[in-house]
């Protein structure tokens, strides 16, 4: 799309204000690209579709580091496609977040005294959805001060009737298919929140327990007895067996028999199992299958009784022992006292460090526990979801990473989708009186009498049909014909297991119905055609961020501080397919500094004229004009290879360096000289300075829409860079003679600099210089530059010399001869440096002790002992040349 234009008000643009203030201008901004429509998507366009579904936060969260660089680089992708032509739909949306949603409702009515039991099942969900109206926005607030340029006109939220009717129809499907099934199975159990809980929501930390050895069977050591060890001793009062190896012989004559339970009427069998270490231990291993995943298995193929000892609070129950009632830490203790008073136990191990899964909401230790449940059959889905990748129809970036992919669909479990919660999308399963069960739709009506499964679906259930639910699947919708399947999935490597691939089941499982249809060469439809997976946001040191750790970073403070562009160049400069990415405050400075770049170059091409014009043929321009030309066309290539490639970080470094040490730091000062001149020269310099902000700022626009928004807009008197085009191969041929000239120039600058410096003359101190060699070199062209740009002077008639540098170029050696004589006071010159020389050891020494303490080089992570490395061989490198230097002032 191109950029309407405004009636001009004059021939000079409106002013730009002395200084980027972000924060005076970024929610104007914002606001007024939602009011003009900007990211509203029309189905009924004849543009090419794009679309990106946002991955839903939960509605009781608020945005993290995570979150800021998922949606950065989604609104990086969907600005560049909208400028590119395409019609762009970026839906937004939340997830009602099951648990941790009736969690914050649950604590707001205990603190009043209230359970949601003295409301009851409806008026509790009731106060949910008030919750939500009241308190549940937050983070679309927080994604409009990111510069998210979502449609909010079709925002979503997992409980909307719309996505309900989806829930409930794809239920149907899968249960008339057989996919859906009510089994008793283990779980990982939250006796805190008295529900099932999933794979994602245990996180598993180190925790110092104790190793308890006790003894089953005869204290005699003379007859049939063994020992087991266990760090959760409350669980034997569950053992129905105890494992060892087939061909372990210490105990292959008690395989086959039973020992008598010490506080049950039970007999525990022994049986042979290859799950069994014979190293660990003694060799056996207690087996209590409704309580231990690899118990539960052992318990399956052995068919042994699974009786389960805990209730839904973690209390031991139906055991009828003297444990009765009590909670299980609290019945470890007493299990451990009783069997100790019948001396069976037989060693203790403290400290003990073991794995613990906890609850992500509650914190609490999960508890494996049998429990009947609603199940996905999903070993036909998963297949299908493999074999979309496997035949190329998704694509994943990196490709490193589909190995892992296939590892997760290939050997998937079945999926436990009920969760023992009011609030969320109920199972739609009826009871009948006579323990009848029929699965309902969503427009069918359920038998009179019978009563609804009181389960909800797990939160993925949901979130899984994401893709189509929100574009108004099982309907046929405009959006749906536009716009489905989307163009990228963007999220973290640490969910591709989780939600990716739930939703890769249920898009392929729907493909070929009478609203998705299969793909033309018979493939299922796929929910996306590219899965962009980047890595993980690390602290500056290269620790993950986490609470615990106090080194998280609320991008928020961010924005307020340093701006929104900041933020998001700081975290795209960073992302890379599959890779982590480390950035602390020295980033986002950089960035704001960047952006703060960027803005004096605008103002000061806008102060001397600049304006967008048709560029002059390239024989009526300089050599720097044609060489920032072709330099502006290179890195419009590499930008747009590395976007296509979501190679973000690639695409940032080279406009980063193209503008601030090409275009900033050479050009617009050469630009300086040029427009000095005045006239026809000096127009000329302007085009091309115009020429290539428009450029930069529009390739810059999806990282940096804010300053690039100003900016631009105040250049070309246009309506707004959002619309503008994306920027177009100029059909310019790159100058490689104007290329060698301006590279010899630089190298010719940038070493007689350094060399001034070395010598101990300030920064734009003007000496006398002869130059001798120039034309030669071919940079007869480049003498007023080089002689501004390293602060030299005509020599006069009776120059003499003290001091030369010889360069070697393209085309040959281009000898500087200075007099240095009387411009730098030796006295001053020696206590500088002796100072600087002092600090300078201080810091070598300081770095050399850090590097020679083991204790330290123990401790400290490699990202900080390699950093120290640098800074002692910057130093010693600083301790070398201040050395020289004092020795030359000698």
């Amino acid at each position: 799309m191109t950029a309407s234009v405004r009636s001009h008000t004059g021939d000079v643009p409106p002013p730009l204000p002395k200084s980027w203030d972000p924060g005076a201008v970024e929610s104007e901004l914002y606001q007024g690209w939602v009011d003009a429509g900007y990211f509203t998507a029309d189905p009924s366009s004849a543009k090419p579709p794009y679309s990106i579904v946002l991955p839903p936060p939960n509605v009781t969260g608020s945005l993290h580091m995570g979150h800021a660089l998922d949606h950065t680089l989604m609104d990086v992708l969907t600005r560049r496609k909208r400028m590119q032509g395409f019609e762009v739909l970026w839906l937004p949306g939340m997830d009602h977040a099951g648990i941790a949603t009736q969690s914050v409702v649950e604590k707001q009515l205990a603190a009043d005294g209230k359970t949601k039991e003295d409301f009851g099942r409806e008026l509790f969900i009731d106060k949910v959805w008030d919750w939500k109206r009241e308190s549940g926005g937050t983070i679309g607030g927080q994604m409009r001060r990111l510069g998210d340029g979502v449609d909010w006109s079709r925002d979503r939220f997992t409980m909307d009737d719309g996505l309900s009717r989806a829930v409930r129809t794809i239920f149907k499907r899968l249960y008339d298919a057989g996919l859906i099934y009510q089994a008793e199975r283990l779980v990982n159990w939250s006796p805190v929140l008295e529900t099932a809980i999933s794979d994602l929501e245990v996180k598993y930390d180190d925790v110092e327990g104790e190793l308890v050895s006790f003894r089953y069977g005869s204290m005699d050591d003379g007859d049939p007895h063994i020992v087991v060890a266990t760090t959760r001793l409350e669980t034997m009062l569950g053992d129905t067996a105890i494992a060892v190896h087939p061909d372990d012989d210490r105990y292959r004559a008690l395989v086959g028999t039973s020992l008598p339970h010490p506080f049950l009427d039970r007999q525990i069998i022994v049986v042979a199992d290859a799950h069994v270490d014979p190293e660990f231990g003694t060799g056996a291993v207690k087996v209590t299958p409704a309580h231990d995943p690899n118990d539960f298995e052992i318990g399956l193929r052995h068919n042994l009784a699974m009786p389960t000892i805990l209730d839904t609070k973690g209390r031991i129950a139906d055991t009828g022992t003297q444990f009765d009632g009590m909670d299980r830490f609290e019945a470890r203790v007493a299990v451990r006292e009783a069997l100790a008073a019948q001396g069976r136990i037989v060693a203790e191990k403290r400290p003990y460090l073991h794995s613990v899964g906890h609850s992500e909401r509650s914190g609490e230790p999960i508890e494996p526990r049998l429990s009947l449940q609603w199940w996905v059959k999903v070993e036909s889905l998963a297949h299908a979801a493999g074999d979309a990748v496997r035949n190329g129809d998704t694509v994943i970036h990196p490709a490193s990473l589909e190995p892992r992919w296939f590892g997760w669909v290939d050997n998937m479990h079945d999926w436990c989708i009920s969760r023992q919660l009011w609030w969320g999308h109920r199972i739609p399963i009826w009871h009948g009186p006579d323990g009848q069960k029929i699965c309902v739709g969503p427009d069918e009506t359920p038998p009179e009498g019978w009563e609804q499964d009181p389960d909800v679906l797990d939160t993925w259930f949901s979130s899984a049909l994401w893709p189509f639910s929100t574009m108004g699947w099982p309907d046929r919708t405009p959006e749906l014909e536009k716009f489905y399947p989307t163009s990228v999935l963007v999220t973290g490597y640490d969910i591709l297991f989780f939600w990716v691939a739930r939703m890769m089941m249920f898009g392929t499982f729907v493909s070929g119905d009478e609203v998705i249809a299969a793909k033309p060469n018979g493939h299922p439809q796929v929910p996306f055609t590219d899965i962009f997976l980047h890595g993980l946001i690390r602290d500056e040191f290269g620790r993950k961020m986490s609470k615990s750790k106090g080194n998280g970073i609320d991008p928020l403070d961010w924005v307020e501080t340093f701006g929104a562009d900041a933020l998001r160049f700081t975290l795209a400069r960073g992302a890379s397919p599959g890779g982590d990415l480390s950035i602390g405050e020295d980033h986002a400075r950089a960035s704001r500094n960047f952006a703060t770049k960027l803005f004096n170059a605008t103002r000061f091409a806008l102060m001397n004229g600049a304006a967008p014009a048709e560029l002059p043929a390239p024989d009526e321009l300089t050599d720097a004009d044609r060489w920032i030309l072709g330099r502006a066309e290179e890195v419009r290539a590499e930008v747009d290879s590395a976007f296509d490639n979501y190679e973000f970080n690639r695409a940032c470094e080279s406009l980063y360096h193209f503008a601030w040490d090409e275009f900033c730091d050479w050009y617009v000062e050469l630009a300086k000289a040029q427009l000095a001149d005045g006239g026809a020269r000096a127009n000329r310099t302007n085009t091309v300075l115009a020429a290539v902000l428009d450029t930069l700022l529009r390739m810059l626009h999806p990282v940096m829409p804010f300053v690039t928004e100003v900016l631009w807009k105040t250049l070309t008197d246009r309506e707004s860079i959002v619309i503008a085009d994306w920027p177009q191969p100029s059909g310019r041929d790159t100058d490689r003679v104007a290329v060698q000239r301006i590279t010899d120039m630089q190298k010719l600058v940038t070493e007689v600099r350094r060399f001034r410096s070395d010598q101990g003359l300030n920064d734009r101190q003007k000496v006398p210089a002869r130059l001798s060699g120039i034309a030669e070199a071919d940079l007869s062209t480049q003498v007023a530059s080089v002689t501004s740009l390293a602060w030299l002077t005509e020599p006069a008639a009776d120059f003499t010399p003290s001091a030369s540098i010889e360069v070697s170029l393209t085309r040959g050696i281009v000898t500087v001869e200075l007099d240095t004589s009387g411009t730098v006071d030796i006295a001053a010159e020696r206590r500088r440096l002796e100072k600087d020389l002092a600090a300078a050891q201080k810091e070598l020494a300081g770095t050399t002790g850090k590097l020679g303490n083991d204790a330290f080089l123990a401790k400290a992570p490699d990202a900080v002992v390699e950093k120290i490395r640098d800074r002692q061989r910057l130093a010693g490198e600083e301790v070398e040349r201040i050395t020289a230097r004092l020795a030359g002032l000698a």
